[in-house]
């Protein structure tokens, strides 16, 4: 069995889920997810206020799904009641992000500012002109977003200028050798 998958998943209060068929809703105080499990996978409420997630064999694709499902439901109850938080920082002589309104706007060295919109789910908080994070309640979606902005200007190997995570440490090289 997998060792992720078979371990249940805790529902702390004022978390309300709901199983429908392979559908599985979770409600709580920041919002909803819906996630649809995967074919051969089952998911079961326990008596004791918790979920498990089964297996009906020990096939290959069986087991891969087992644990990532329970993995995914399980973020789905942490992104609905703690949230996620991606801080990502600036570097680089004139990059800076600006807010406006429920957007960010981006000076990173272009001839012209960039704007990201914020999709739906996801706000952006800006706390310095150097400095920003992306929350939201979907983990896959604040991550999503994050590398998008991130893509925007790689952080540079040579100067390590760029968008690069919080904590990111660039691998630096050294510039060509002059005669």
């Amino acid at each position: 069995m997998s060792r992720i998958g078979k371990l249940p998943i805790a529902v702390p209060a004022g978390v309300d889920v709901t199983i429908d068929g392979r559908t599985v809703s979770v409600k709580g105080p920041k919002g909803s997810l819906t996630h649809t499990v995967a074919a051969p996978i089952d998911i079961a409420k326990g008596e004791d206020g918790t979920l498990q997630v089964l297996r009906p064999n020990d096939e290959r694709q069986s087991k891969a799904l087992h644990g990532l499902s329970r993995t995914l439901v399980a973020n789905m109850i942490t992104g609905v009641t703690q949230g996620y938080v991606k801080k990502l920082e600036i570097s680089g002589v004139g990059y800076r992000v600006t807010a406006k309104g429920s957007n960010l706007e981006f000076a990173l060295g272009y001839s012209h500012p960039i704007v990201v919109e914020a999709p739906e789910g996801i706000t952006f908080k800006v706390e310095s002109p150097t400095r920003f994070s992306v929350e939201g309640i979907d983990k896959q979606k604040v991550g999503e977003v994050a590398a998008n902005i991130r893509k925007l200007r790689k952080p540079d190997p040579y100067k390590a200028k760029g968008v690069k995570y919080e904590g990111e440490v660039i691998r630096r090289k050294v510039g060509k050798a002059g005669k």
